[in-house]
């Protein structure tokens, strides 16, 4: 197990670096661009493939890292280039921690790759949970997975929304209930491969921000898949729903297994957001000049940049802190996962919007990406579980009580 350190190696110190001249020089320079066009960034995405960055290995690298700082580290790195690009290049990262949480080793070195591809032949994975009448109720998931045994296959069928990647991606990762009379704990991940027929793109949204990020539906009809593409596997499904139906623990549902290892990723994203946004306000406040002097030589500038800064680093606290627990299997028992999410969430709107303030007019129109940063961050306290739903989680863990 490795010590909890705020001091990163000389290897962290260097991947550290590596990605934020990516993020200063391939994907910040784009993000206006992609933010309006609203399409995925193929050609940033294939960049970052040339460069490893976007790869299984990289990410598994990321993911085995002792001290569990270094997917953190890289998250926040290529947030603080563009939230939108960086999202496009960390979401297939959602569908390998799909594998990775419910699936067999065998099943996550022969399908993990897959969600990356090549950089020669680029490959994105996605992971299809929320629904359009089950967001943060996952427990109430309509989509079904049927066994038929005469074939050993599985017939999928219903609609996800909201789904990074959704539709456009080669690996689709879905969450299905396989007994609807036991909530979460009858449900179970399965891998969709390429050109599986049944499998179509729904509707596509236009969001307020993280624009570059494709978000879209994904429609499942008779979808047949291998019954060896049940994360896994059917012995281990069978033995899970037994004890479900016995009314004993289980060992975690499908979901929230994968969101409570990504949850503090998330968090990283957001902090790479709220860290852009305090940087180029600063720089801002020292250059402009009010009355004849820099404004931030008014109290209420700079103790409004001493707030921003205060809070930018309680997340990387509570961040870095839950990175390290998951790694080193310590048990989230205050909802430390949540926390850090909930946290580095709201603080990327709260630093975004003071960002605007310090710079007034300047702040609100597209020719400073403040405003953009803005847009994006507000998706940090809704996505992978809203703001109220992080509440919950916490509270429940901390009294011990099934609060509702």
């Amino acid at each position: 197990m490795a010590d909890f350190s705020m001091d990163l190696n000389e290897d962290q110190q260097q991947i550290q670096k590596w990605v934020h001249d990516f993020a200063e020089t391939v994907v910040r320079p784009a993000g206006h661009e992609w933010d309006e066009r609203e399409e995925t960034p193929w050609p940033i995405i294939e960049e970052a493939a040339k460069v490893g960055l976007y790869s299984f290995d990289f990410v598994s690298q990321a993911f085995f890292d002792e001290s569990g700082l270094l997917m953190a580290i890289a998250a926040e790195e290529l947030a603080w280039g563009d939230a939108g690009i960086g999202l496009a290049i960390l979401g297939s990262t959602l569908g390998l921690a799909g594998i990775a949480s419910n699936g067999t080793p065998e099943q996550l070195l022969e399908w993990g790759p897959q969600c990356f591809g090549t950089p020669e032949k680029v490959q994105l994975a996605a992971f299809a949970v929320s629904e359009p009448d089950a967001g943060s109720d996952v427990s109430s998931l309509r989509t079904r997975a049927v066994y038929d045994e005469a074939k050993d296959e599985w017939v999928l069928n219903g609609t996800k929304t909201w789904i990074t990647n959704g539709g456009i991606a080669d690996i689709h990762v879905v969450v299905a209930s396989v007994d609807p009379d036991l909530g979460s704990r009858g449900q179970a991940s399965f891998i969709i491969p390429p050109g599986t027929p049944g499998l179509s793109q729904g509707q596509k949204f236009k969001k307020m921000g993280i624009r570059a990020s494709h978000t879209a539906e994904v429609v499942l009809d008779d979808v047949r898949i291998p019954g060896s593409l049940l994360l896994g596997g059917k012995e281990h499904l069978d033995e899970k729903l037994a004890r479900a139906r016995e009314g004993k623990r289980s060992a975690g549902q499908a979901a929230m297994k994968t969101f409570e290892a990504s949850r503090p990723a998330v968090g990283a994203q957001a902090l790479g957001i709220a860290r852009a946004a305090y940087e180029y306000a600063l720089d801002y406040a020292k250059e402009r000049k009010a009355f004849g002097r820099a404004i931030i030589e008014n109290q209420a500038i700079a103790f409004k940049l001493a707030d921003m800064k205060t809070r930018i680093d309680a997340s990387r606290l509570l961040v870095w802190r839950a990175s390290w627990m998951a790694r080193n299997g310590k048990e989230f028992n205050s909802g430390e996962g949540s926390m850090s999410k909930l946290y580095a969430g709201e603080t990327a709107v709260h630093v975004t919007e003071e960002a605007i303030q310090i710079m007034g007019g300047y702040g609100y129109i597209r020719e400073h990406p403040v405003e953009r940063w803005h847009r994006d961050s507000k998706i940090f306290t809704i996505f992978e579980g809203t703001s109220e739903i992080q509440r919950l989680v916490i509270a429940r863990a901390i009294s011990g009580v099934h609060i509702k």
